[in-house]
């Protein structure tokens, strides 16, 4: 053979041998990566399918479709307590992208079973207090996301809201989980500036005993802080509170929607949407630690008119001027 004839075998063989190579890796550079974002939640699904949808809508927002992108896969332990840790290691093993955590309980129990998993949490209180993050700005571990608090003065302004709805009210029972500890001496504080006594009484998983010991305090009003596990029941308490007719504050305005008196926070679906930022940065490759923790920026009034009625409240002008949602 010679030297022409032999040069172009050799090329046009390896280029018989290219084409059964090139296609399938052609194939793979196109196919686009799912990425997974897990949420082990407490809440039965059908409570968290509207902030399922706003985080989302905020991955769409940033580019991401749903399906070809991302997926959220939601794993539920129904409102029982006792089968989270459960749902929570079967989250973890199975080696999500991205953990999404709600509250502070969703948040600590997965930080417990791993810590190199990314994990983005969009309700976090006292986040520095809770062993989170060694700062807002660089937090420092495998978790960032949005602080659901901005300090003391949010709850503070919660009860003023409560004394101003329902002026007759003197003995406020906090029903409240550990975490919230931190700002017992605070709100006893702004308690007594407004004339009104408060007994603190941890919540026990067990509404119908919660509020028995509420009528043997003899409380005339109930303020209630933010919790997953209570968020879960909030049907049940919701009907305590208007059998026992206490005035009652709310963290989440999902409990004014559902027939409780009022709420003062920030909005809860606005967080989620605002997680996916978060989420979108570490699937670019950023790392937990180096994404700094937000700070809601706006604070939500509802009110909810029905409820103020049968309690036989009327709720001021002043107040309802500035509720962003009065539901009749």
């Amino acid at each position: 053979m010679s030297r022409h004839r032999r040069r172009q075998f050799l090329i046009a063989s390896g280029a018989l041998l290219a084409v059964p190579l090139a296609a399938p890796f052609a194939r793979a550079q196109q196919a686009r990566r799912v990425y997974r974002i897990a949420w082990p939640a407490q809440t039965p699904r059908p409570g968290l399918e509207h902030l399922i949808a706003a985080l989302e809508q905020g991955l769409r927002d940033l580019g991401y479709v749903p399906g070809k992108d991302f997926v959220i896969e939601v794993l539920s332990a129904e409102g029982k307590t006792e089968r989270y840790p459960e749902v929570v290691r079967e989250v973890v093993q199975s080696k999500p992208d991205v953990i999404l955590t709600g509250t502070n309980n969703n948040t600590t129990a997965v930080m417990a079973v791993t810590r190199s998993i990314p994990i983005v949490m969009a309700i976090g209180t006292d986040v520095i207090g809770a062993g989170y993050a060694k700062s807002l700005a660089k937090p420092g571990g495998n978790i960032t996301g949005i602080a659901y608090d901005v300090g003391a003065g949010i709850l503070i302004k919660r009860l003023e809201l409560l004394k101003e709805i329902a002026p007759g009210i003197s003995r406020v029972v906090v029903l409240w989980e550990s975490k919230l500890k931190p700002y017992q001496t605070p709100l006893d504080e702004a308690a007594r500036v407004l004339g009104l006594r408060t007994f603190w009484h941890e919540f026990s998983g067990n509404p119908e005993r919660d509020f028995a010991e509420m009528t043997r305090l003899r409380a005339d009003a109930v303020y209630l802080p933010d919790s997953s596990v209570m968020y879960s029941q909030r049907a049940e308490i919701i009907a305590l509170a208007a059998k026992h007719r206490l005035p009652a504050a709310f963290s989440y305005s999902e409990f004014v929607e559902a027939g409780g008196l009022m709420s003062y926070s920030p909005n809860t679906a606005g967080l989620f949407r605002s997680a996916a930022r978060h989420i979108d940065k570490i699937l670019k490759g950023a790392k937990p630690g180096d994404i700094p923790i937000e700070q809601p920026t706006i604070i939500d009034l509802a009110i909810n008119l029905k409820t103020a009625k049968a309690l036989g409240l009327k709720i001021p002008q002043s107040v309802l001027l500035r509720a962003e949602r009065v539901i009749e």
